[in-house]
């Protein structure tokens, strides 16, 4: 593994990624592009299934996003959606890749889901991991919708970061000190008034969405099968796929693979 930097605002503020060395040439089968979820960091979501038999071998990019896990953590930054998705942007062409595949956790699924849309030369694919496809629910769930219910004097003066960290489980509690506050309630505050489903309908590209079936029927998965997209219930896991279940998210992503390049062939 290698960590390499790429400056992503004009202040010289970098976003820093963990790499897997392989094989990216033309012809060859492309990067693959990881993002973790808010308060994450995708070394820790996805270190254990981008090195797994089943993974690598192709050259993969391991991505914190700014204001989170190793990247930089400037306070002046919005953190909209729209913003991360720019700067993942900005560092997926410093590193020299086009036509990723983007597999993307949680609030970063949103933001693979504007990236496709915004710079669509650098998304070949998107797996989205039990992603944000609406708005926060009225009543807030842990996670951005409670985050951004304190508003952001509270979270950040009144109690609200650290009532936050007290909240979630040991695992979530580590990456999420990582995270800076700002750009931890502003991104949450976003991610709370996202609706990805409509774009994610319109992207002209394969797109798999991975959920827990604990869960129970993923809302609108009809009308998501019917633009195309491959949606997939996993079991033994909760919201954190890659780390519950890695075999089974490993199986789900080559699984999806193949039905591209079936589909492909079948076009052809």
């Amino acid at each position: 593994m290698t960590l390499h930097t790429a400056e992503v605002r004009t202040d010289g503020s970098a976003i820093h990624w963990t790499e897997l060395p392989g094989t990216e040439l033309p012809g060859t089968e492309p990067a693959r592009v990881y993002l973790h979820g808010l308060g994450g960091s995708s070394t820790h979501c996805f270190a254990e299934v981008a090195t797994s038999d089943g993974l690598r071998g192709r050259r993969s990019l391991l991505l914190d996003l700014l204001g989170f896990g190793i990247s930089d953590r400037p306070a002046d930054a919005d953190y909209t959606v729209e913003d991360h998705a720019d700067w993942v942007a900005t560092a997926l062409r410093t590193a020299g890749v086009s036509g990723a595949q983007v597999l993307a956790h949680s609030m970063g699924g949103s933001i693979a889901t504007v990236l496709a849309l915004r710079h669509p030369d650098l998304v070949a694919s998107l797996v989205l991991i039990d992603s944000n496809l609406d708005p926060a629910p009225e009543i807030p769930r842990p996670g951005s919708s409670q985050i951004a219910r304190y508003g952001e004097t509270v979270f950040l003066r009144g109690g609200g970061y650290e009532e936050t960290l007290a909240s979630v489980n040991p695992g979530w509690r580590a990456t999420m000190r990582m995270a800076g506050p700002v750009a931890l309630y502003r991104s949450a505050a976003s991610l709370a008034q996202f609706e990805g489903r409509a774009i994610l309908k319109t992207l002209d590209i394969p797109r798999t969405y991975l959920y827990p079936s604990a869960d129970g029927p993923l809302e609108g998965a009809d009308a998501l099968r019917d633009a195309g997209v491959r949606v997939v219930a996993l079991p033994d896991c909760g919201h954190n796929i890659t780390l519950d279940n890695p075999t089974g998210f490993v199986e789900a992503v080559l699984a999806s693979e193949a039905a591209t390049a079936n589909s492909w062939v079948d076009a052809a």
